[in-house]
């Protein structure tokens, strides 16, 4: 507990401290740091300003997702996804009002030797050294200070007379001094009996705290999301779907060992269904979905890519059972550059996202706003930590890193099964072993031009032992190659660029572009399809009340532009367009709920399907 440090030298110095001339400061034995009010507040020290591992984990966030998201960047969204950084609270002076102690009034630059109290101030300097400063060189001694302010200079300053005799420092008390001290401590003295109360509740309180801790090194964070799922339209001959209640929990303890490293373990649930044939979901009910795996532009923000379906042996997953969605460990080794390695991770854990729309509980509410679709190649953002994954971070300067990363999908299996859920399609779909199978190197080069404007560029290059994307933003993820069959082995080299301009404090404008170059890959054929997609937004923070978020969001989702050699584009083609608006409301600081929805004009690119509009109510507890 802080002790405030008063000066004082005889009656009259006792007296001008009444009238408020002295500063009072905190002082010795009473020691309680601000992370000892805050419970012992062990801090994770980020290895980067730019981190913010694991999707949420959360502005937002380990998320626990957006989650204050991702470290700022090794990506984690508050909460379930994102990390957010714990901040002890108190009720302290803010640092530039915090005193320090002075060894001559002159240096004072607001105190001059005119001053009526000048020889006071200089007799309290020299011979007792009980005054104090602040840190700007001034004393202020016409400021105010309450009874307990008083008490506790007083207190400090019977400290430092008792110190004095029992030093034997010569005749530095006098007889004067003693009766002015006797005195006030007399006049004083319940003042000082609440003080003392009080520092041993404070001592007492923080021994608790230290005693019942979770963990010296590992912090626990959460993010609950609870929404209501509504939609309209979708292919021809389909009856709209009734609304559904949906959840996802996330749960992420962040472990420091050394307080610039980071191990990342996080645990999820959810109710979404989908399976191998996304039976039961809202996209399959809308009639536009993909015949596997239930990818498609219909999609909510904090879905898994493959929900329902463990998509390394396709195995079924049942609703709230727990899983092992974030394992991830990130670690300096030198003074620009750190490493990163997981058995459970995705690529938005290591790039930054550069969008605000980016935070599965907090920000956009579908999965085609928040991330540049080259991101989510390969799985990328699963959602349920599909790749293995090894990599580094490159600071070049504070305006600009480099970072890449190697993925594979089936790190896990030692090799492909012999048995085939499909023709030509294993049971083990993405093949097997870390350095085989289906895999990606994926980098991301990002800077600031200016303290405004953020960009980042992207490249992926994959393999896939099947025919697909990996990102279901749509549903021609699944034949990615149309008109060849399911088991054709394709490659990707993908690019895209995401921008965002902060105009004004709290406006931004935001968007992105990206082109999925699919080739096949098993050489029986000559076979390729160009993917593109784009998006541009404005994003409004503290809209009508502080905390309070809002996007306006319209682009083209991913659409087959092109198709060379057997690769067909399909028929009854129309450019799909998407429109998205959504506001959050943020209620405290561990509640908020976001109304929202979008429109799909010509969903998944086809002229027969209806405009389809999908209304949500999403309610995000992070704790």
């Amino acid at each position: 507990m802080a002790k405030y440090l008063l000066a004082s030298a005889g009656g009259a110095g006792f007296l001008w401290l009444i009238c408020g001339l002295l500063p009072v400061q905190a002082h010795s034995n009473l020691n309680v740091s601000e992370e000892n009010l805050a419970g012992n507040g062990h801090r994770v020290s980020y290895i980067h300003k730019n981190y913010l591992i694991a999707d949420n984990l959360t502005e937002q966030n380990l998320p626990v997702d957006n989650q204050q998201q991702k470290i700022e960047d090794l990506g984690l969204e508050n909460p379930a996804n994102s990390l957010p950084q714990t901040t002890p609270t108190s009720n302290s002076s803010p640092s530039s009002d915090r005193l320090a102690q002075v060894t001559s009034v002159s240096q004072l630059s607001d105190v001059q030797p005119t001053d009526w109290a000048f020889q006071a101030l200089q007799s309290l300097v020299e011979r007792y050294g009980c005054i104090a400063g602040y840190p700007n060189l001034t004393y202020r001694g016409n400021r105010a200070l309450t009874r307990y302010e008083f008490a506790a200079g007083l207190n400090a300053c019977l400290d430092r007379i008792n110190e004095l005799i029992a030093t034997a420092t010569g005749d530095l008390v006098t007889k004067e001094d003693l009766a002015a001290l006797q005195k006030l401590q007399e006049q004083f003295a319940a003042e000082l009996t609440t003080l003392r109360g009080r520092v041993d509740a404070v001592e007492a309180r923080t021994a608790e705290l230290e005693a019942n801790q979770f963990s010296t090194t590992t912090k626990l964070n959460g993010e609950a999301i609870i929404a209501a799922v509504g939609a309209t339209g979708g292919a021809p001959d389909t009856d709209d779907p009734n609304i559904i209640l949906v959840n996802r929990v996330r749960l992420n303890l962040t472990t420091s060992f050394t307080g610039k490293d980071l191990l990342i373990t996080g645990l999820q649930a959810y109710n979404f269904l989908g399976g191998t044939d996304g039976n039961g979901s809202l996209q399959e009910s809308l009639g536009l979905a993909s015949p596997l795996l239930s990818s498609s532009s219909a999609r909510t923000s904090f879905e898994p890519q493959f929900p329902g379906v463990n998509v390394n042996t396709l195995s079924g997953v049942g609703a709230n059972s727990v899983q092992l969605y974030k394992l991830l460990y990130i670690f300096p080794v030198a003074n620009k550059l750190t490493l990163f390695a997981g058995t459970a991770a995705e690529t938005s854990d290591a790039f930054p996202a550069i969008t605000p729309f980016y935070g599965e509980g907090q920000e956009s509410i579908s999965r085609f706003a928040s991330l540049n679709p080259v991101l989510r190649v390969s799985g990328g953002t699963s959602g349920t930590g599909l790749a293995s994954a090894a990599g580094f971070i490159y600071n070049v300067s504070p305006s600009l890193d480099f970072r890449a990363l190697y993925g594979s999908v089936n790190a896990n299996l030692p090799q492909k099964s012999p048995d085939e859920a499909l023709p030509g399609v294993s049971t083990t779909p993405l093949g097997g072993g870390f350095f085989s199978g289906s895999s990606v190197v994926a980098a991301q080069l990002t800077f600031k031009p200016s303290r405004n404007l953020d960009i980042g560029l992207n490249y992926a290059n994959s393999y896939h032992e099947i025919n697909i994307l990996g990102t279901g933003l749509i549903s021609s993820d699944i034949g990615a190659l149309s008109g060849l069959p399911a088991g054709t082995p394709v490659k990707l080299n993908s690019v895209g660029g995401t921008l965002t301009w902060r105009f004004s404090p709290k406006i931004a404008l935001s968007g992105y572009g990206a082109a999925l170059f699919v080739d096949d890959s098993s050489g029986d054929v000559d076979a390729s399809t160009t993917f593109t997609s784009w998006m541009v937004g404005v994003h409004f923070s503290d809209l009508f009340k502080s905390g309070n978020n809002a996007g306006v969001i319209f682009g083209q989702p991913l659409y087959r532009s092109d198709a060379g050699g057997a690769a067909v584009l399909g028929s009854n083609r129309a450019t799909p367009y998407h429109l998205e608006a959504y506001y959050r409301i943020k209620l405290n600081d561990n509640i908020s709920i976001t109304p929202g929805g979008f429109v799909l004009f010509n969903p998944e690119g086809d002229s027969t399907n209806e405009t389809t509009t999908v209304g949500i109510l999403r309610t995000t507890f992070t704790f």
